[in-house]
């Protein structure tokens, strides 16, 4: 048998397990828009997706992912709630493998008892995995939730978050923070990156693209006025918002915190308790989700939380996991997902809507 005959009969058994589970398949279209994976990833996701333009010069792009789509569909449709579940074909450059890889996966909607739905979340994951693998595994924990917490209770600007956020994906963990910021005293462009400052992506986006098209350019350097765009706006985020020293003591004593989840939650209590920091919300969500976990029936022990662990897409509030082989190297996961009630305030709705789901890459439980 092939990799891809391997990894499409995984996917089938897993797709019926979600399907007896009372979730709902769906298939959204191959093609998307470009733009919304484009704002909420940042330039880096551009570099890995298959990109087309319609008749109207709108970018599109064949989906890189599922949750998106799903998403879009969903809000279409006007559900309030809803379970879905997919498998099929998705399409990112990657270093190693094809660019073309089968995924399966869930998305649970509308749901408003989060923390009961995070552990079965977590517990429909595991599952899947001992439908498909008999080799023992490792689940890493974070809490993007948290994260924001402490963010909060330190001031830390808007666009210095996002930033953070991204560099803790790409695995830099504490070093994400940096030394404090220092800023040239004039370049440039310094005029434009003021302009857009703590503006919304997507309108400082919009504002640098009619700069460079007033100017009479569709290129420079190789790069379209899209991509210019993007690089003026990770300028904008690097240059601005400075976060104090105090501050960026707290985060990095915050992102060293690792363990298992009742010591994970005592270090996170004993910090807000010596920086006088309120974290006490964020805290009582992390301790009950715990409390469901365990109710579910999973191995606490065999749980690992860790405050520097972040995922790579803006939308991502709360619970977030990664699933894999045990002993397999940093970064080889076959199971993630996580809670994004976020992302529905890009995608029409203007609002938060619980949701939370799961994703499986097939080509690495072949390879397996």
């Amino acid at each position: 048998m092939t990799t891809r005959d391997i990894a499409g009969e995984a996917g089938a058994a897993l797709l019926d397990l979600f399907e007896k589970q009372g979730f709902r398949r769906m298939e959204p279209p191959v093609l998307q828009p470009a733009e919304i994976f484009i704002d909420l990833s940042g330039e880096d996701i551009r570099r890995r997706l298959y990109l087309t333009q319609d008749q109207q010069g709108r970018d599109l792009c064949l989906r890189p992912e599922y949750t998106i789509p799903v998403c879009r569909d969903h809000v279409a449709s006007g559900r309030e709630s809803a379970e879905y579940c997919y498998l099929g074909p998705v399409f990112r450059l990657r270093q190693e493998g094809s660019g073309e890889f089968l995924q399966v996966g869930f998305e649970s909607i509308g749901g408003d008892d989060q923390c009961p739905a995070d552990a079965d979340a977590l517990g429909l994951a595991l599952d899947g995995y001992a439908a498909g693998w008999s080799t023992e595994y490792e689940v890493r924990l974070g809490d993007m939730g948290m994260l924001e917490a402490v963010f909060d209770a330190l001031s830390i600007p808007a666009n210095k978050r996002r930033r953070l956020a991204r560099s803790l994906a790409a695995g830099k963990g504490a070093a994400a923070i940096g030394s404090k910021p220092t800023r040239q005293d004039a370049t440039a462009y310094s005029g434009l990156l003021a302009a857009i400052e703590g503006q919304d992506p997507k309108a400082a986006r919009a504002f640098v693209e009619d700069v460079i098209s007033i100017a009479g350019l569709s290129q420079i350097g190789g790069r379209t006025a899209a991509e210019i765009a993007d690089r003026f706006l990770a300028q904008a985020e690097n240059g601005s918002g400075e976060v104090s020293d105090r501050a960026r003591s707290v985060l990095r004593r915050y992102l060293a915190i690792r363990g298992d989840l009742d010591d994970s939650a005592d270090a996170i209590r004993a910090l807000a308790r010596d920086e006088g920091l309120d974290l006490s919300v964020a805290l009582d969500r992390f301790e009950d989700r715990t409390g469901f976990i365990a109710a579910r029936g999973i191995d606490l022990s065999r749980l690992l939380f860790a405050a520097d662990f972040a995922r790579g897409l803006d939308y991502y509030t709360g619970f977030i996991f990664e699933l894999r082989e045990a002993g397999s190297a940093e970064g080889s996961y076959v199971a993630a997902g996580g809670r994004y009630d976020r992302l529905f305030e890009h995608l029409g709705p203007g609002r938060a809507i619980p949701a939370i789901g799961c994703s499986f890459w097939l080509d690495r439980f072949a390879g397996a």
